[in-house]
């Protein structure tokens, strides 16, 4: 069955898993419409969860993939983040205008304002998300549409948290050159100088006008997920490193070495919608297979092979 709907012990709907095919799952919470859990057909986990990550409301889960809107980061008086990743979402059973997807396992989830979002943030608005599953990737599709009577506007982002075997040996290809905003160093903006990204320390960037193609290399799995992104034209890459890990409440200590987040975002310019206009972004995260060149990884070539 390539969807099964979980009910608690009300016989409320709280998680879907989705199944494909070849032997890989997914499952969606509907607390957060989060992604917590995505293996492959070998049955390997790719996101990353918390050890100690707080599972109940009103509490956000750390890890897996969450939803940041209707801001990301810490602005103004909205919680971090925005308030998406800790509303309970509802199946949505008219997606329109996206086609049915017949060829994957998927779900769409929608989240609408309510009294207590307009308290925080006068804005009415629709959020859909549609999770599908294909062999090797797992593909998200956000929307906004504004249901208000005045135009709003907001920042979004896809908080992916991935696993890895390592972070000190992983490396990111795609962002050398651009220009970021260090958040340790308050936002001020730096160009990548160095020919991939690597890690020894916490990191907390946003990289700008980034392509649409990213690529995050495992050494030790030999293992490459591959980033592609449409409407989200920024990446936030962040590992909080040993001293930050213990600072956080819901962080086990030692658990910044088996994680990585590269999100697909859009931060540096808020998305402007006028009444009854929609947005739509696109996120797929995929794996290949890596091997060993002379040592290294050639990242160049995992990345020619997806063009």
């Amino acid at each position: 069955m390539p969807m099964n709907i979980i009910h608690d012990g009300n016989g409320v709907p709280s998680r879907i898993i989705l199944r494909e095919p070849s032997g890989s799952s997914a499952e969606v919470r509907l607390y957060g419409e989060q992604v917590t859990s995505w293996k492959n057909d070998r049955k390997e986990e790719l996101l990353f969860m918390s050890t100690k990550s707080n599972w109940k409301p009103p509490k956000a889960i750390r890890g897996g993939i969450p939803v940041c809107f209707p801001q990301f980061g810490n602005l103004g008086t909205l919680e971090q983040h925005g308030f998406a990743r800790n509303r309970f979402w509802e199946l949505d059973s008219c997606p329109a205008p996206l086609p049915p997807s017949n060829n994957h396992s998927s779900v769409d989830l929608i989240l609408r304002s309510t009294e207590e979002d307009l308290k925080a943030w006068p804005r009415s608005f629709e959020l859909r998300v549609r999770v599908s599953l294909s062999a090797g990737k797992l593909t998200l599709i956000p929307r906004v549409r504004n249901t208000d009577n005045k135009p709003f506007s907001f920042t979004f982002a896809l908080r992916n948290y991935l696993s890895v075997s390592d972070v000190s040996e992983v490396r990111v290809e795609g962002l050398e050159t651009l220009d970021y905003f260090d958040n340790l160093m308050q936002r001020e903006r730096f160009t990548e100088q160095a020919d991939a990204i690597t890690f020894d320390g916490e990191v907390d960037r946003v990289y700008l006008s980034t392509p649409t193609k990213i690529a995050i290399i495992d050494h030790e799995k030999k293992r490459t997920f591959v980033l592609r992104k449409e409407s989200l034209p920024d990446a936030v890459v962040w590992n909080p490193w040993d001293k930050k890990a213990k600072a956080l409440a819901d962080f086990g200590d030692d658990d910044y070495k088996s994680m990585l987040c590269v999100d697909s975002a859009a931060v540096e310019s808020p998305i402007v919608l006028k009444p009854c206009e929609e947005w739509k972004g696109r996120q797929e995260i995929s794996t290949v297979s890596s091997s060993y060149c002379s040592g290294q990884l050639d990242p160049r070539k995992v990345l020619n092979g997806f063009r």
